[in-house]
């Protein structure tokens, strides 16, 4: 088959670290089949475009991918410059395409959702299969993070867009295990049947993992100190993230060999690393940011991983946090301190779940982990290996071919 893929922000992982599409092209193109990764010439969160002269289009292949970036404006930050990259992006999509041989089927992602629209409506046009594949809720995030009200008329012209995604598209894949309550929580039901919804989350790529962490050492005596119980975070530090609340868990913490080593960089840093000084909390250290191709050592380090986010109720509908498959790739128990739907951590046993994320429970879950009888700790280790197993983009991509064979046409 020539399968199209169809992603606003799919350029190779060199440029920006989510790489979804990437991975499915290469299990896709290593069980037979041909692919080309569409997406727009800015990196997102860089200055960087990879078209730097007067071309509308062009062609790369890294590492056996084949790319084609469309030319857009540079935009920083979200705002107008950004609306506008979305939109060029979706309106540039159909002269562009209409350069290469037509596909036999189309998964078009969103966000944004302009371009997954698209993609849909280019299926619907060469007559292949076309899928919806939604990353992220749109606009249900706006509404969510209380960016704008359910009655402003760009969220009213968004869901109006959603809908007709759902309705013309021949299947719609989620990377949310309990979307179709969503669908259910609209009322569009009638119009978007249970059967043409799918569940594919995201993933890790093993094979990369085991190579990384391979190869990508990071020389820290913190790291490597095994007298110490390690907690450790990686991702982004923001006030979206509060990592506040982990140093309030560290305060409460009692147990002396229990260190909370944190990874990533973000605007909150700064006022985190003074809170560490001003309050004297002995037990945390931030690292800095390190480049994707270590995370895989780190995690693997840890005795404790920590997928911590600040609640949402989006959450209801499951997750899809790309360093949680980094954790269970990395054989080590979780804490999850959130609440939530479909957490595939929780539901196959490899993590612990704080569902009402206190400072003084999530110390006492914590402690609790440290104190665990060997057997129990070593199920959880081994309940997070084969959960990575069942969440490797090579079976996330069998599950996304098969259903993509099963449309009839």
């Amino acid at each position: 088959m020539n399968i199209w893929l169809i992603n606003h922000y799919a350029v190779p992982p060199r440029y920006y670290p989510l790489a979804r599409q990437t991975y499915f092209a290469k299990y896709l193109m290593a069980m037979g089949h041909q692919v080309t990764i569409f997406a727009a010439s800015t990196v997102h969160n860089s200055d960087k475009n990879l078209i730097t002269d007067g071309s509308k289009w062009r062609e790369e292949t890294e590492d056996g991918v084949h790319y084609v970036y469309i030319k857009c404006r540079d935009y920083v930050g979200s705002g107008l410059k950004r609306v506008y990259n979305i939109c060029e992006f979706a309106w540039k999509l159909p002269g562009v395409c209409k350069n290469f041989p037509k596909p036999d089927a189309i998964v078009a992602t969103s966000m944004p959702p302009t371009s997954c629209a698209m993609g849909i409506h280019l299926a619907r046009k060469y007559g292949c299969r076309g899928i919806a594949e939604i990353a992220d809720l749109w606009p249900e995030s706006i509404v969510a993070y209380d960016i704008a009200g359910p009655r402003n008329p760009a969220v009213v012209a968004l869901r109006w867009l959603e809908k007709w995604i759902y309705k013309k598209a021949d299947a719609v894949v989620f990377t949310m295990e309990n979307a179709y309550q969503y669908i259910e929580d609209m009322h569009w039901q009638k119009q978007i049947p249970r059967e043409k919804v799918h569940y594919v989350n995201n993933g890790v790529d093993l094979a990369l993992f085991e190579y990384n962490k391979e190869h990508y050492h990071v020389n820290d005596v913190d790291l490597e100190d095994e007298s110490s119980f390690k907690v450790i975070y990686t991702g982004s530090i923001r006030k979206v993230n509060n990592l506040g609340l982990l140093l309030d868990a560290a305060k409460k913490v009692t147990d002396g060999r229990i260190r909370f080593l944190i990874w990533g960089g973000g605007d909150e840093l700064p006022a985190l690393q003074q809170r560490v000084v001003d309050e004297q909390i002995q037990n945390v250290i931030f690292k800095g940011k390190v480049d994707k191709a270590y995370i895989p050592y780190i995690v693997s380090k840890a005795d404790l991983n920590i997928a911590h986010n600040t609640p949402s109720p989006l959450f209801r509908y499951g997750i899809s946090f790309n360093k949680l498959f980094d954790y269970l790739a990395a054989g080590k128990p979780i804490l999850s301190d959130f609440s939530c739907g479909h957490n595939p951590a929780v539901i196959f046993g490899a993590s612990i779940e704080v569902t009402e994320p206190t400072p003084e429970n999530i110390a006492r879950a914590i402690e609790t982990v440290t104190n665990m009888e060997p057997d129990k700790y070593h199920q959880l280790c081994a309940n997070a290996k084969a959960t990575a197993v069942e969440y490797s983009f090579e079976n996330l991509t069998k599950k996304l071919l098969c259903l993509i064979q099963n449309i009839s046409k």
